[in-house]
C-alpha cells in the first residue's frame, strides 16, 4: 500500500508531505496506481519550484519522497507554494477514492 502523509503547521499550512510504498495494484511498470501517485506527486514538487523559485527540501528514493517547504522565502512565493501543494493534494485524495485498497492518506499537525 501507498501511505501518503500530509503534515500541517499550526495555521494549516501544508509544510510536508512523504509518500511511502508500492501500490501493488498491477506488476511493475504496469502499476497505473503507482504511476499516477507518482506523478502527481513529483510534478507538485517541480511545479513548486518551477512557478515559486523555491526549492523544496526532497529525498527520494524507491518508493519514497519526503518533500518539505522551507521556512524562509517570502509571503506571495510561499502563498503559491500552498495552492499547488494543495492540488495535489486533491489530486491524490481522488486516486485515494478510486484505489482505497492501494493508496491511504494520513494527516498530522506540526507543533508550534
Amino acid at each position: 500500500m501507498i501511505t501518503v502523509t500530509i503534515w500541517r503547521d499550526p495555521d494549516g499550512r501544508l509544510t510536508r508531505f512523504t509518500v511511502s510504498g508500492h501500490a501493488y495494484y498491477d506488476e511493475p511498470g504496469k502499476d497505473i496506481v503507482c504511476a499516477g501517485v507518482s506523478a502527481v506527486a513529483i510534478g507538485a514538487v517541480n511545479a513548486v519550484e518551477r512557478l515559486t523559485g523555491l526549492r523544496l527540501r526532497t529525498e527520494m528514493r524507491d518508493g519514497y519522497l519526503d518533500a518539505s517547504v522551507p521556512p524562509e522565502g517570502d509571503e506571495a512565493r510561499r502563498d503559491r507554494a500552498q495552492l499547488l501543494l494543495e492540488g495535489m493534494l486533491v489530486a491524490l485524495e481522488s486516486i485515494a477514492e478510486s484505489y482505497g485498497d492501494h493508496v491511504q492518506i494520513r494527516h498530522s499537525r506540526l507543533r508550534a
